[in-house]
């Protein structure tokens, strides 16, 4: 994608919401903006039981920024991950289509199942990089982190539901 207006500079994300479209560009620049504002969101985190804060922020398909904190619960299983309120944020301002998730941890964990499910939903080649505060990262790609993920055209074809857009 030499072409790209994007492409000094920039990696390829895996993202297709388009079957016709293999990749896009994402910058350096706009990686770290990622981080950063995960790392913001890790700041607000409300971990009373864990002390394990976890920001996220993701890219949308039109370039918006959505960025999420985990929020603890003393009955465990209504935790919710960061990630997961990241994805919520932006379905609830109307996105879809998500190209991109940074996850900024004390020691630069993956998601977990929960959260690598929810995020193959809004596009099953995501990238997901993961990012410590000591400065280091490393990126995935969902299919790398969930192989052989369950998804909506697992339930179209056993004829649960309609197929539907995104």
């Amino acid at each position: 994608m030499s072409g790209h207006p994007r492409s000094a500079g920039a990696v390829p994300v895996r993202w297709l919401p388009d079957p016709t479209v293999t990749d896009t560009m994402i910058t350096e620049q706009e990686i770290q903006e990622l981080v950063a504002a995960a790392t913001a969101a890790r700041t607000l985190a409300y971990v009373p039981y864990s002390g394990y804060a976890v920001g996220a922020a993701l890219r949308t398909d039109d370039g918006r920024i959505f960025a999420g904190c985990n929020v603890e619960n003393a009955s465990y299983g209504l935790t919710v991950c960061a990630e997961r309120n990241a994805v919520f944020q932006a379905v609830a301002f109307g996105e879809r289509a998500i190209q991109v998730v940074a996850v900024v941890t004390e020691n630069g964990v993956t998601p977990c199942g929960a959260c690598r499910q929810v995020l193959t939903e809004f596009n099953p080649q995501m990238t997901v990089i993961v990012a410590d505060l000591a400065g280091g990262r490393r990126t995935y790609t969902l299919p790398d982190l969930l192989p052989d993920a369950f998804g909506p055209e697992h339930l179209q074809s056993a004829g649960a539901v309609p197929a539907q857009k995104p």
